[in-house]
């Protein structure tokens, strides 16, 4: 199989221990994750060939994030270096009503600075056969939207399927466009989309109807009507997916998917996680999923129900990355959410 190739930011992560707030902790966990990074990584430890791109600088904090992502089996010799600084991110974990809080530090990152002709897109895809980008990168910087954009320009010539998350992060569009001036020409470039009600609307100006994700329910049959606006507005898309997050508290969600194909809305069983150890990555993990599940299955039904699986194991996970195996997935699919010991 062609390696798929993942291109975005990858992050120093800066956690609180627990559920400390960050007014009362002096210590701070960390670990490295970014969207892209996230993906490969899950494609990794799924057996499945995977190439990493960005652009980092040649400092002790880069080249431990690289170790740490060659550990996985991602293929990280793409990655350039240039630039003064890694990203990083801050995390206090919420609980029950408090949420999760999130606060970046990436301005003038390596990849804020990159510049079209720094990557040699045809070497890099050269024995590609999927590619992968996230609204992420472009809300970083113009210079690595038009980056970004190139590499898709390139995977749309040469017959690359190309898959993105929307992933709208509303802190990071600082750069002077908003991300429905940019996103809809990087869109168009694209296969599988996937996303939320809330990526949609703002990176897309396409809005649900009939949903209320603050209630703790959600109804798939509601996201049909957007995922049609999208193959409309995009005629590229063959297929949208969307994530549906019922949020109880910050402990407490139920967890499912929904795959539309022009024809078919397929629908995943609902999962409930009564017990999220960490959710940073969760939608990173379900694409990790997705890809894989569309790449070795071949079917869409079970390819959702792979992503969704593989997902909701995430949610035990502490750290950006979903450290699970194929098998482990399979065996959520298959109904054994026992989580007995394994002997």
């Amino acid at each position: 199989m062609k390696k798929t190739v993942t291109f975005g930011e990858v992050m120093l992560r800066l956690a609180t221990p627990g559920y400390e707030r960050f007014g009362q902790s002096n210590v701070f966990n960390a670990t490295y994750g970014g969207g892209e990074a996230n993906v490969a990584v899950s494609l990794a430890n799924y057996g499945l060939p995977v190439s990493f791109v960005t652009r980092v600088p040649d400092n002790d904090i880069a080249r431990a994030c690289i170790r740490e992502l060659r550990g996985f089996g991602v293929d990280v010799s793409d990655i350039v270096y240039g630039g003064d600084r890694l990203g990083i991110y801050f995390l206090e974990t919420g609980a029950v009503s408090r949420g999760s809080k999130v606060i970046y530090d990436r301005a003038g990152s390596s990849i804020a600075m990159i510049e079209s002709g720094m990557i040699d897109w045809d070497n890099v895809l050269a024995d590609a056969g999927w590619f992968h980008w996230t609204g992420i990168t472009p809300a970083i910087s113009e210079g690595a939207a038009k980056v970004c954009l190139e590499a898709l320009r390139k995977c749309n010539s040469m017959g690359i399927p190309v898959s993105c998350d929307l992933n709208y992060r509303k802190n990071l569009w600082k750069w002077g466009k908003k991300a429905h001036e940019v996103m809809p020409e990087l869109v168009a470039c694209t296969d599988i989309v996937l996303g939320n009600e809330e990526d949609a609307s703002m990176a897309l100006g396409i809005k649900p109807e009939g949903v209320d994700v603050s209630a703790g329910r959600v109804d798939a049959d509601a996201y049909l009507s957007v995922s049609r606006q999208i193959m409309d507005q995009f005629p590229r898309c063959r297929k949208v997916i969307t994530t549906l997050r019922g949020s109880v508290n910050a402990n407490d969600n139920t967890w499912a998917g929904v795959l539309y194909d022009g024809r078919t809305l397929f629908k995943s069983r609902q999962y409930r996680i009564t017990h999220i150890v960490d959710r940073v990555g969760g939608g990173d993990s379900f694409m990790g999923g997705l890809i894989y599940g569309l790449r070795v299955y071949g079917d869409d039904q079970k390819a959702l129900d792979f992503a969704v699986a593989a997902s909701c194991l995430k949610h035990t996970v502490y750290g950006d990355y979903n450290r699970v195996t194929v098998q482990e997935v399979e065996k959520l699919m298959s109904g054994d959410a026992s989580g007995r010991v394994a002997r």
